[in-house]
């Protein structure tokens, strides 16, 4: 697989599935940058915070390259596949959308403590031209399921098993999906500015030393107590290597 290339938005993406692909790195010119909300922003209020932030820069909505979603709780399969319609139709809308495939990277996790009321956007990552920026790139959510090859439950790593042994199985298959997705972006560990774990579970002394050993806490790792998006999932990882990121008021 090689990653795609689209010259006026800035970035090139690594195809994967309708909802969203596996990653993005800027293109030669560009850099790649990160805004957070202070506060989750319902996903109406959010597209046109990021349209008129996009717009301040002088930049077109096709440089949206990546978001970070926050959900109430995890959806069921189709209600996944309802909400992921919803979320692409705005993309279409926006001019994202390359010949059928979603070019934009995201994560969309579940708060276990104080969740929001509806789908809400927590970050997004766009372009901006930058003769002389050194590569950057933001690798998409995974959690313990291969995508794009039937059900979630059909395809989950040790599904049902919350132990130990299970999630150590979980965590190690996420790690090699987010190391497969750099290595297609031309990066790696130490290419990485962040590296964030979402699960409501302990991560098994195992897991952990399998993280800093191969380098994803070297510059620590953000844990957030925050379950995966689809029902059954336990697990989900993501990571950036993006130099400028800032937050907007919520």
């Amino acid at each position: 697989m090689s990653t795609i290339a689209i010259a006026d938005a800035g970035y090139r993406f690594i195809p994967a599935v309708m909802q969203y692909s596996g990653g993005v790195a800027a293109l030669p010119g560009f850099r790649l940058e990160r805004a957070r909300f202070a506060e989750p922003l319902p996903m109406a209020e959010g597209w046109r915070r990021i349209a008129a932030h996009l717009s301040a820069l002088g930049r077109p909505l096709t440089a949206f390259a990546a978001c970070e979603l926050r959900s109430p709780a995890p959806f069921t399969e189709a209600g996944f596949a309802t909400f992921n319609a919803g979320y692409a139709k705005v993309l279409g809308e926006w001019g994202v959308l390359r010949d059928g495939a979603n070019p934009v990277a995201r994560s969309n996790v579940c708060p276990r403590h104080a969740p929001p009321a509806e789908p809400c956007f927590h970050a997004f990552v766009y372009t901006v031209p930058d003769a002389g920026a050194a590569s950057s790139f933001a690798v998409a959510g995974s959690g313990e399921s291969a995508e794009g090859k039937g059900t979630y439950r059909e395809n989950t790593i040790a599904y049902g098993d919350t132990s130990p042994a299970g999630m150590l199985k979980k965590g190690l298959w996420v790690l090699g999906e987010m190391e497969r997705r750099m290595g297609l972006l031309g990066h790696g560990w130490a290419d990485t500015t962040g590296v964030q774990a979402y699960t409501i579970h302990p991560l098994p002394p195992a897991l952990s030393e399998a993280i800093v050993n191969r380098g994803a806490a070297r510059h620590g790792l953000t844990w957030q107590d925050c379950r995966p998006p689809v029902e059954g999932l336990e697990y989900e990882m993501d990571c950036r290597g993006i130099g400028q990121e800032l937050v907007l008021p919520g």
